[in-house]
């Protein structure tokens, strides 16, 4: 297997983000927030700030080295993103059985009515992101898109239907569209 030499990502801080480097854990702070993540977990990576950019490199990278520069510099922007404005994850809510009522309590999402079950479905929200329901949408909202899209693909899995053919029980709730808030 051959060894690259030398392999490095830049990712550029835009005006009005700060990024401060402990070790391996990195928080970036904006406008709209701050995000810290620890990447403790990348053996033979190096992280470092050289002017207005973060370096991410590694020396004599091995393949899973090369891929973990690439993949940490990726969720380095998506943290200034996250900072900057937000992510944003719509879900719709479809039912032609039985009408599915929704409602946000606390750090829980409760579906009742789901295909005329008498118990409710819970969802958990995570931390950090706020939850709407707006008729038959429902949008999820956050700084961090890790915890936005759990937190989406929470609530789309609590009304996962089992045991009946997905082209006539189409009830559920799904994600239809992701965006990042300029």
């Amino acid at each position: 297997m051959a060894k690259d030499v030398h392999v490095v990502e830049r990712v550029e801080v835009p005006e009005g983000v700060t990024v401060s480097i402990d070790g391996m854990r990195v928080k970036v702070s904006g406008p709209k927030g701050e995000v810290e993540r620890d990447f403790s977990h990348a053996r033979g990576v190096l992280i470092r700030l050289e002017d207005n950019s973060v370096v991410v490199e590694s020396f004599f990278a091995k393949a899973r080295q090369r891929a973990l520069v690439g993949a940490i510099a990726g969720h380095i922007r998506n943290m200034i993103k996250g900072v900057q404005g937000g992510f944003r994850y719509k879900l719709k809510i479809m039912y032609s059985h039985f009408p599915i009522n929704v409602k946000v309590e606390g750090d829980k999402f409760i579906i009742s009515n789901f295909l005329g079950e008498k118990g409710p479905r819970i969802a958990r929200i995570m931390p950090g992101v706020k939850v709407q329901v707006k008729g038959s949408d429902i949008i999820v909202e956050g700084i961090d898109v890790e915890k936005v899209a759990q937190t989406a693909a929470n609530i789309e899995l609590a009304t996962k239907v089992k045991d009946k053919d997905r082209r006539k029980f189409m009830d559920g709730i799904y994600i239809y569209e992701r965006e990042v808030i300029a």
